[in-house]
């Protein structure tokens, strides 16, 4: 009688044992699905975000959006971190031989396209006090990538200068095709056409020093 009053409860351990990672699974997909909820209001040019309205768009209750994040500025950085990854998921590679033109306008239609694409989520990103350290670690990851993506595809330029002035106009570079750059163009009255446009033609300018060697040596 005994025995069988126990062997219920050792049955119910072993099945009970994956339960925490289930929960565990279904706590992470909720902190996604809020974090979703965040950027989608992100993208249809929402600036402020309150619990109400996110938990609604969620399709969760208030107390959930509380219960993943213990306020909305976690959840804001939450959200922004995921925009980041994102974007370094659409860093694709370029061409890095070939017509110069060519890699030129391939680099300026991808950097024109995701530094629009993010500006929203960078917006967010400067309204907020102080930045989680996930937030500035994936920050850094993406500038990192960003120039190092630019000194592959350029390298055969790059390579023709001495290390100094090499590090100078892959610094130029850096500095025309990233976010700040960008949003100045388009703040000044841009469009995204013109920006990129724009972008194109200062890549060009700086590549064009390159083309002779000793310059600045």
């Amino acid at each position: 009688m005994n025995q069988s009053a126990r062997r219920p409860r050792s049955e119910d351990r072993a099945t009970d044992g994956p339960a925490p990672d289930g929960r565990a699974e279904r706590g992470r997909q909720s902190r996604v699905k809020i974090a979703e909820a965040v950027l989608s209001l992100l993208d249809e040019g929402e600036s402020s975000f309150p619990a109400e309205r996110v938990a609604e768009r969620a399709g969760v209750s208030r107390r959930l959006v509380f219960h993943h994040f213990a306020d909305m500025s976690e959840l804001v950085e939450t959200a922004i971190t995921r925009r980041l990854e994102q974007l370094i998921e659409q860093i694709r590679p370029l061409p890095t031989a070939g017509p110069r033109d060519t890699r030129v306008a391939a680099l300026t239609e991808q950097r024109a396209r995701i530094l629009e694409w993010i500006t929203p989520a960078q917006l967010t990103l400067m309204r907020l006090e102080t930045p989680g350290g996930r937030v500035a670690e994936v920050t850094r990851e993406v500038l990192d990538l960003a120039r190092a993506r630019l000194a592959e595809i350029f390298a055969e330029e790059l390579e023709r200068l001495p290390a100094a002035r090499r590090a100078e106009v892959l610094h130029g570079l850096d500095a025309v095709t990233t976010w700040g750059a960008w949003y100045h163009w388009r703040s000044s009255g841009l469009s995204a056409e013109a920006a990129a446009s724009t972008m194109e033609t200062a890549v060009h300018a700086l590549l064009a020093t390159t083309d002779r060697p000793g310059t600045g040596s």
